[in-house]
């Protein structure tokens, strides 16, 4: 029996659930979804962030701001619009895998809103690595800038839903387990998409930086299984920022 098409309000929806999550925009509220389900359309929202950061780093060049400056008004203008939140994730997982010496101690010090000295050195890193690799890609031409910027952040987000998938939540009342167990299909999905989108850049490109991806996913999976056993919404946030940089470096390594 042929399986029906897919709901196009139901999809909108989705991808509303997803854009208001991960962004701050006024998203109007999409009613009753099923946000484990509809991440799906992570990559859609990253795609989003990277629009808006390659539009910024595009009109920032086009003013005259030397690719240094524009590099760096392009990632306040993503951390604006995510609410850093990804970024928080990472610093909190520094300070927790770097400073815990239990499980139950790790996951104390990741609740906690303080930024302790492996947190901090984790955001200068990912800023730094970020800031640089912006600021390279200002030598391509306009539409590979933004197709990469684009493509990193969609990535990045499609790796989420996967390590969902595949990772149990360390605490049974977090972010990350209130958002329910994602299965396989949406996790497919998104990854799909998110390869998708790495494509404007080149076959190359998109392959390696998949593969990438891929290898920090794992990774971080037996990290995360061996120091709290499972995954938070702190360690999406990490594998997020660890994919992005990773689909950046590429892109300059082989772009340009």
């Amino acid at each position: 029996m042929a399986s029906s098409p897919p709901d196009p309000k139901a999809l909108l929806a989705d991808i509303g659930c997803c854009v208001g999550f991960y962004t701050r925009l006024p998203i109007p509220d999409p009613g009753e979804r099923d946000f484990a389900t509809a991440q799906w359309a992570a990559p859609v929202a990253g795609a989003v962030v990277g629009l808006v950061i390659g539009v910024t780093l595009w009109l920032s060049l086009a003013t005259g701001l030397p690719a240094t400056l524009a590099a760096a008004v392009a990632l306040a203008a993503g951390a604006v619009l995510t609410g850093a939140l990804h970024e928080d994730g990472l610093a909190d997982v520094a300070d927790g895998f770097g400073g815990g010496q239990t499980r139950e101690r790790k996951l104390e010090i990741m609740k906690d809103s303080r930024v302790g000295t492996y947190g901090v050195i984790a955001l200068v890193l990912s800023l730094l690595m970020r800031w640089s690799a912006l600021a390279a890609l200002a030598a391509s031409g306009t539409f590979t800038m933004i197709a990469v910027v684009v493509g990193a952040h969609a990535a990045s987000r499609a790796a989420i839903p996967m390590f969902m998938a595949r990772v149990p939540a360390a605490r049974p009342n977090g972010l990350s387990a209130g958002v329910g167990r994602v299965t396989s299909q949406p996790a497919l999905y998104a990854a799909a998409i998110g390869f998708a989108l790495l494509l404007p850049g080149g076959f190359a490109f998109a392959l390696v930086s998949a593969l990438l991806v891929i290898v920090l996913s794992l990774g971080l999976e037996q990290l995360a299984r061996r120091q709290i056993g499972g995954q938070t919404g702190d360690v999406l946030g990490t594998l997020q920022q660890g994919c992005e940089i990773a689909v950046l470096a590429t892109a300059v390594t082989i772009l340009i």
